[in-house]
């Protein structure tokens, strides 16, 4: 992933923890895929956190990044949302809508980062 994606990705991974988002993954789609170069994929517990990580990470991307997503899909429900940024698309679950996109296993070919909060806030290659 070059730097630019890597970075978005991360500051999209640290602002999903800022709300408390669970799993956080970073799949590298670079070599595998044209439609981005990465997804960044969370949980969220409730509708209500659901909207909560949506609205912190396009407040925190204007704010450090001056950039506005090119769509916002899926809110009205809380149940799943995507936050295309071009490059980066975010994925945000319910766990039960999670569990049935199984976009992990969908892109299992694809490098895979794990965030990890309890070791400061680093993307590790998993």
């Amino acid at each position: 992933m070059n730097d630019v994606s890597r970075e978005l990705a991360v500051a999209v991974a640290d602002l999903a923890a800022d709300r408390k988002a669970l799993d956080i993954v970073v799949l590298d789609l670079e070599k595998h895929s044209s439609i981005a170069d990465a997804f960044v994929i969370c949980t969220g517990r409730s509708h209500i956190q659901v909207e909560a990580i949506v609205a912190r990470i396009r407040e925190g991307l204007a704010e450090r990044h001056g950039i506005e997503p090119v769509s916002v899909e899926g809110l009205e429900n809380g149940r799943w949302a995507l936050i295309d940024y071009g490059s980066i698309v975010v994925h945000v679950f319910q766990p039960n809508v999670r569990q049935i996109y199984d976009l992990e296993r969908l892109w299992n070919q694809a490098p895979r980062w794990n965030y990890d909060d309890a070791a400061g806030k680093q993307i590790a290659l998993a």
